[in-house]
């Protein structure tokens, strides 16, 4: 039903809460039901912004009585558009940011609604941080559920990782709180296996020794000939199979966007980016992220000693809200010569400037048998191109740009995705299966003890076994 045919209802359930409730004929209804992917457009017909965990279930028990919709906001980023619904319910996160940070355990706990630049605040405080993303307003909610790859993980590992518990609302309206002693499979499932499960209100996570200074690398090399951009992939999976495990890196293919942040003599120029962080000693650092520098003149060159902080918002100019984002994703189980060809081929024809190619490697602490549902620790690097452009008169020349350019890749890859990056996860159950791979199975069980009728359906959706 849509809530707005039940007035009674809504007022009784409004009555109840102790957060705010927007709805769509209120003034602030149409900037809240905005997402940060400009291609999603919807009309949920109730947001909910509690407060604690019982508006959280009495949201879902309303949500269930009057058989709507649910989803669950946590930044808003989630690329394929999760985060919102036409006619149903927002379980938006956002009053939800209460941080407590434990130097002596090293360890923090955050509310659902927190974002990575806040708790990366909070931590650095202590000289601690848990891997986050390269986007410091990115949610911790789903980068942790889904995996969460950051400047870090080479070192300490994934966010999801580093979830050592987590207060849980499930499709019944219990709170169930989970640890490695109490109700393991529960977060076994969490590290990883998205918001299947329930509503996580507040994460707990293990903290780690960094900065509050470290090295790192952002720098963008000449790639206008197509041979030198070649050969920038082919240095860049050569040095990653030899950088210690402090080191971690991203390498982007694209084109200098054309915004008041560059050059405008340097507007749509070629690039190969070049990104790294070092976890540990500066000096050290310096020496380890050197070859980034000297693989070639550089076009433009951010690197230096910083905070950590300001390494963790790096790319925060780069992914406003409202521009319209397909991303997809492919293991890659080999990079040689011919895929990287490939690979730079469909580079080169990307139809909007604000676009890249990424490459992610995957090494170190990511290689770790960690008990938890991420699966991907099995290749050394990770194909994530991004399809990023402006006027929705272009959505089909870049969705399709993308699409081939993964289509083409397969013969390299097990078909297995990361699931933060999934298109509109158009592939469906087949995706699930082949991102989790035989960790599915697994999955499906833990589903049906938590929500048996698939209540949670808006994410990287597992169907109960």
């Amino acid at each position: 039903m849509e809530a707005t045919h039940n007035p009674n209802a809504i007022d009784q359930f409004i009555a109840q809460l102790d957060g705010q409730v927007i709805l769509p004929h209120d003034a602030e209804y149409e900037e809240s039901r905005k997402i940060w992917n400009g291609m999603i457009d919807k009309y949920p017909a109730i947001i909910v912004r509690p407060t604690n965990t019982d508006d959280v279930a009495l949201t879902i028990k309303f949500a269930q009585e009057n058989d709507m919709v649910l989803s669950v906001r946590g930044g808003g980023h989630n690329v394929a558009g999760h985060a919102t619904n036409d006619h149903g319910i927002v379980v938006d996160l956002s009053h939800m940011k209460k941080i407590t940070v434990d130097p002596v355990s090293r360890t923090a706990t955050a509310g659902g609604g927190v974002l990575w630049g806040e708790l990366d605040a909070e931590t650095q405080k202590y000289g601690l941080a848990t891997p986050g993303g390269v986007y410091s307003k990115t949610g911790i909610a789903g980068l942790t559920l889904g995996g969460g790859f950051g400047w870090i993980r080479n070192k300490y590992g994934l966010s999801c990782d580093n979830l050592i518990g987590a207060e849980v609302v499930t499709a019944d309206g219990r709170v169930v709180h989970t640890s490695e002693d109490e109700n393991s499979e529960l977060l076994w499932g969490l590290r990883g296996g998205g918001g299947n499960f329930g509503i996580v209100t507040t994460f707990e996570y293990q903290l780690h020794p960094l900065g509050p200074d470290v090295m790192f690398v952002f720098v963008l090399h000449d790639g206008r000939d197509k041979k030198t951009m070649e050969r920038g992939v082919r240095f860049y999976r050569d040095y990653s199979t030899t950088a210690p495990d402090e080191v971690s890196t991203i390498m982007a293919l694209g084109q200098v966007p054309p915004d008041e942040h560059f050059p405008e003599e340097l507007h749509e120029t070629p690039f190969i980016l070049f990104g790294g962080l070092y976890a540990g000693d500066v000096e050290a650092g310096k020496k380890a992220l050197q070859p980034l520098l000297d693989f070639g003149e550089p076009l433009l060159d951010f690197s230096g000693v910083m905070p950590y902080t300001d390494a963790q918002q790096a790319f925060d100019e780069d992914y406003p809200d409202g521009l319209r984002y397909y991303w997809k994703s492919l293991n890659l189980t080999e990079l040689n010569d011919a895929a990287i060809k490939r690979i730079v081929h469909h580079a080169r024809l990307q139809p909007s400037p604000f676009s890249t190619t990424d490459l992610w490697d995957v090494g170190g602490a990511m290689k770790k048998d960690v008990d938890g549902a991420f699966h991907g620790r099995h290749v050394n690097f990770l194909l994530s191109p991004e399809a990023n452009w402006i006027d929705e008169a272009d959505d089909e020349i870049n969705v399709t740009w993308l699409r081939e350019f993964i289509d083409d890749m397969s013969i390299f890859s097990d078909g297995s995705h990361y699931l933060n990056f999934p298109g509109f996860q158009e592939e469906g159950d087949e995706m699930m299966r082949k991102s989790f791979g035989e960790k599915y199975q697994r999955l499906q069980v833990l589903k049906r003890e938590y929500d048996p009728t698939n209540f949670f359906a808006l994410n990287q959706n597992i169907k109960p076994r």
